[in-house]
């Protein structure tokens, strides 16, 4: 400590800078409290109300604003203040005597808080970011913590400033009518392949009357996931809303319009499987859904703020027995009432489960092949006539899968799965007559080779459609290792008998072809017994010569 001169005894690294010192004196003579002056320059309470009472500016004591001033004595006498005094020495006569005992200055109780011997604790939780209520309720859970919520918001307080809170305005909805959905980001969880933490994504879904939430974890984030997320939490709340109202993301909405957005199809079926309807929010608006963003953030900063867990399954758990014990028995801020009793009300009013879950799909875009088909995981599937080199929507699961109108959204054709390089092609959907673009492709196969062609040309005769594919594999061959030794690969597959997969054949035929040997393989190079003979006629030469 270091005393300043014309200042009480305080601590060095509180002293001012002459700007801040007349903007703390300033201010505290317009009548702002110190909380406010805090707020405004950033200098601590206590360093303002020193300089205060230096430069003699009164500061209301701690905790009294909003009190009602205490009551004059009965003997108190206002002072007039056009009475002047008749000397110097005269004393008002309401003056307390010096030797009289003062009366004591209300203020807080004297006993320490209920929080002193949970000091570590309330620091090192600080320190991970969680706030009071997590604090509270890990004090009472895990240390048998007997006081009450207030006292460990006071002791926080403390510690720390407390916010600036901002109005918002507050939705009211019927029962049964609206729920609302968001993504947060959830706690770091060891992933069980990597053996690394890893962080979650944690989905909310509220409802609007009760403020009832369904909270889940996950770590893969996808159009199904989203959907699966959605049944999940209807089948914990026993019913549906009518609406659900949710943000742009990709997995429920994939654009964005605030008059005609494009819904993801799973979802949009999904939804209308258990009677609800999307309602996506206008662009850069949360508050539509500030019911589910606040959620989203009391889970994130209340039970699982500075936590880690080992499984997801240990990280759910304790996300449940928290909303059970927790979320679900307090009492809402706006609505006044216990969030469980308001949803004991509001869940007859929800619709009910269909009878059958919903059978998920995988979607996307394919384009209709020469062969008149699209593929499907390595499978083949045939659309109708007319749609080749135009592009469908597709939808698949474990048995079927549907082509659709990619404009309407009509059933095209529905086939059952096949295993991978199968086919399915309705009998009503093969041509009568060879298509002309296929004419065009067995044309450009007689011109890369004779026997190239020959191969295309019988392949087709006896597959028919199905070949397409096959013979388009052997123009992509002949491109890679030239047409030469690909038209001598389909002359090998024509000698053995036309196998049932000429592609496969020359493929592999080419990949092992047989090495070159020391045989005659142009016509400009002699036969090796030419070469023969030259040798044992020049050998008899010379041996003639030296005798």
């Amino acid at each position: 400590m270091k005393a300043i001169e014309g200042l009480p005894s305080i601590d060095v690294s509180n002293v001012l800078s002459e700007e801040k010192r007349q903007q703390v004196i300033a201010l505290g003579r317009l009548g702002w409290p110190l909380r406010r002056i805090q707020q405004e320059t950033g200098v601590r309470r206590e360093t303002a109300g020193v300089y205060l009472k230096a430069a003699g500016v009164a500061v209301r004591s701690p905790g009294g604003w909003g009190r009602r001033a205490p009551a004059k004595p009965a003997n108190e006498v206002s002072p007039d203040p056009r009475a002047v005094p008749a000397t110097p020495d005269a004393k008002p006569a309401n003056e307390v005597s010096p030797d009289s005992e003062p009366l004591p200055a209300p203020g807080r109780s004297p006993s320490a808080s209920a929080c002193e011997p949970y000091f570590d604790f309330i620091d090192l939780s600080l320190s991970k970011g969680r706030n009071a209520k997590a604090i509270y309720q890990d004090l009472v859970d895990d240390h048998g913590f007997t006081g009450r919520y207030q006292s460990v918001k006071r002791f926080v307080r403390q510690l720390r400033g407390q916010p600036a809170l901002q109005a918002c305005p507050v939705i009211v909805t019927p029962p049964g009518e609206e729920a609302q959905v968001d993504y947060g980001t959830g706690p770091m969880v060891r992933d069980p392949h990597s053996g690394r933490y890893r962080r979650t994504r944690l989905f909310v879904l509220t409802l609007g009357h009760s403020r009832k939430a369904v909270r889940l974890l996950t770590f893969h984030s996808s159009a199904r996931i989203w959907a699966e997320l959605h049944e999940q939490a209807f089948r914990r709340l026993g019913g549906v809303t009518r609406i659900v109202v949710l943000d742009n993301l990709s997995e429920g909405v994939l654009k964005p319009d605030i008059y005609d957005p494009a819904l993801n199809p799973l979802y949009r079926d999904v939804l209308a499987h258990y009677g609800a309807v999307a309602l996506p929010c206008r662009v850069a608006n949360p508050d539509r859904k500030g019911k589910v963003e606040r959620g989203v953030g009391h889970a994130k900063n209340t039970p699982l703020k500075g936590q880690r867990f080992e499984s997801l399954e240990q990280a759910q758990a304790y996300l449940d027995r928290w909303e059970n014990k927790w979320a679900d028995t307090r009492i809402h801020g706006t609505t006044k009432r216990q969030v469980a009793a308001m949803f004991a009300e509001e869940k007859p009013a929800l619709r009910p489960l269909p009878l059958e879950p919903f059978r998920h799909y995988q979607f996307g875009e394919r384009r209709v092949n020469l062969d008149g088909c699209v593929e499907v995981e390595a499978a083949y599937y045939g659309a109708p006539p007319g749609w080749i080199g135009s592009s469908v929507k597709v939808q698949w699961d474990g048995q079927t899968v549907r082509v659709l109108n990619p404009r309407t959204g009509q059933l095209l054709r529905e086939h059952r799965r096949q295993e991978r390089g199968g086919y399915r092609i309705p009998e009503e959907d093969k041509p009568a007559k060879t298509p002309r673009s296929t004419e065009q492709l067995l044309a450009r196969c007689g011109k890369i080779g004779a026997h190239l062609g020959a191969v295309a040309e019988q392949t087709y005769r006896r597959d028919g459609p199905e070949a397409i594919r096959r013979i388009m594999g052997l123009t992509g061959l002949a491109r890679k290792h030239g047409a030469a030794l690909t038209d001598d690969a389909c002359a090998a597959a024509l000698e053995s008998g036309l196998p049932a997969n000429p592609y496969r054949f020359v493929r592999r035929w080419l990949e092992r072809r047989p090495q070159l040997t020391l045989r005659q393989v142009d016509p400009i190079i002699r036969q090796l017994t030419l070469y023969r003979d030259l040798i044992d006629s020049k050998t008899q030469e010379n041996s003639n010569e030296s005798q």
